[in-house]
């Protein structure tokens, strides 16, 4: 695969988190060059949690080119209708509006500095955002819920390719914003 740009911005609109009964996925805008991209607009206390920091981003709903989706868990999907009818990519497709177009995910590059990932782990069907930055290369992803793993996700169910997939996002990011918790730097001590 060609080398990331490093052109995009990432802002985390919603740090997520696991305090059972409560859940909140984190929600994330990236930009680079056209596109605006929300990823994971999921579930959230309110709605205007996401809406919110977007304002303040000077970002409105109809700005927003594209939606990114880790995986179809409703903690990760719930408020894609926040959104006009844009382009939504997942694991298999990207849909707009009724338009079903089937592709894999892997390679995918929506701008010359966000791509997507095929990397299945929590679930089979989990894909990592991966964004380069002036900084950072940054993973938007499931693979790992907060910095410290956990180390056997519960919902895997190939224990073995969650290991491989965080490995190959290992090799490649310098940030990972995680889905229930804050970004964090991998470490030797990042659970593999």
């Amino acid at each position: 695969m060609p080398e990331l740009s490093r052109t995009a911005r990432v802002d985390v609109l919603v740090e997520g988190y696991v305090r059972m009964p409560h859940v909140a996925g984190t929600v994330s805008l990236v930009r680079d060059a056209d596109r605006v991209v929300v990823v994971d607009p999921g579930m959230v206390a309110d709605r205007d949690l996401i809406l919110r920091p977007l304002r303040e981003l000077g970002v409105r709903p109809e700005d927003v080119t594209d939606v990114v989706v880790s995986h179809h868990h409703l903690d990760h999907t719930l408020n894609v209708a926040l959104f006009p009818v844009v382009p939504v990519h997942d694991f298999q497709s990207v849909i707009e509006g009724h338009t079903f177009t089937r592709r894999p995910a892997d390679g995918v590059q929506l701008s010359p500095s966000i791509r997507l990932l095929a990397t299945p782990g929590h679930t089979p069907q989990d894909i990592t955002t991966l964004v380069g930055t002036p900084d950072d290369v940054v993973a938007l992803t499931h693979l790992w819920w907060t910095e410290q793993g956990p180390a056997d996700d519960p919902y895997c169910t190939d224990r073995e390719q969650l290991r491989q997939q965080r490995e190959r996002v290992l090799d490649l990011a310098t940030l990972v914003v995680c889905a229930h918790g804050p970004a964090f730097r991998p470490s030797p001590s990042t659970p593999r």
